[in-house]
């Protein structure tokens, strides 16, 4: 019995692009608006630990999965995860060459992510279909509104649409684990608003902490700003509030969201 669910046309396989962003680092890389350049490297802070959980969580089931195609999309999910977690690391250094505290920043969420990894497998991999839910929807985001990366450096722009191209390729298999392995609906929604808290909290306390090294804590211009990147126009997290919150719904997968055509586009201007 086949039990992935990642449509024909979808391979879920690793590509094994470098990138350097050090220099693009020593900048505010996003059209030299400090809040967005902030907004983005306060996610970034958060991956390689977060990668490194996820494949972790995959790993304590993968022995019990008999289907062939999904075996192999786990195999695809540990390989593309790693290889962020691995250039995530490069841009972090190079967040902490330019003068970050990034050792706090990573201390304080590597404790956080080293809490996690003792929970009981079932709630651990119930949290990485959650914040695999966060990452695909934003994922969707970023490939739907390139004008959201209008003003980034051009090998910034490459390196998150890379990213994001990989996550949704891969958004379902840990879902598709879970629901092979666990199927516990209630536990995947009551982890989820646990997910949802961690997610903004970190996102929050690491774009503050960039600020505050940049000068830009208590600019209100910047606030202003952000506030409306995020919330007003063009509204990053409130268009992908619906996409968010369906997560709830009774029988959620998360390819009913059928992005495999915008997909393609992306990965013909990535190759390209």
């Amino acid at each position: 019995m086949t039990i992935s669910s990642t449509p024909d046309g979808v391979a879920v396989k690793p590509r094994h692009l470098r990138f350097d962003v050090r220099d693009e680092l020593k900048t505010l890389w996003h059209g030299n608006d400090a809040f967005r350049t902030a907004f983005f490297n306060a996610l970034s802070l958060q991956f390689p630990d977060g990668e490194q959980q996820f494949i972790n969580a995959v790993r304590l089931y993968r022995d019990q999965i008999t289907d062939p195609k999904l075996k192999e999309e786990i195999k695809g999910f540990i390989g593309q995860e790693a290889l962020h977690s691995r250039e995530h690391k490069d841009y972090n250094e190079a967040l902490k060459a330019r003068g970050y505290d990034i050792d706090a920043l990573d201390a304080r969420f590597r404790k956080h992510m080293d809490w996690v990894g003792r929970l009981p497998p079932s709630r651990q991999l119930a949290g990485t279909c959650g914040a695999e839910h966060y990452t695909a929807v934003l994922a969707n985001a970023i490939l739907s509104h390139p004008e959201w990366m209008e003003g980034a450096t051009p090998t910034m722009q490459r390196l998150w649409r890379w990213h994001a191209i990989e996550e949704t390729e891969h958004k379902s298999v840990a879902f598709d684990v879970y629901r092979a392995c666990v199927g516990n609906e209630r536990l995947r929604r009551i982890v989820f608003l646990f997910v949802t808290w961690n997610f903004f909290k970190y996102t929050f306390i690491n774009t503050c902490s960039l600020l505050k090294t940049d000068g830009k804590l208590w600019s209100l211009k910047t606030w202003l700003g952000g506030l409306n990147f995020l919330w007003g126009k063009p509204g990053v997290l409130r268009k992908c509030l619906p996409e968010f919150m369906a997560y709830f719904r009774k029988g959620f997968h998360p390819w009913q969201q059928d992005n495999r055509r915008l997909l393609e586009h992306n990965l013909k201007e990535l190759e390209a």
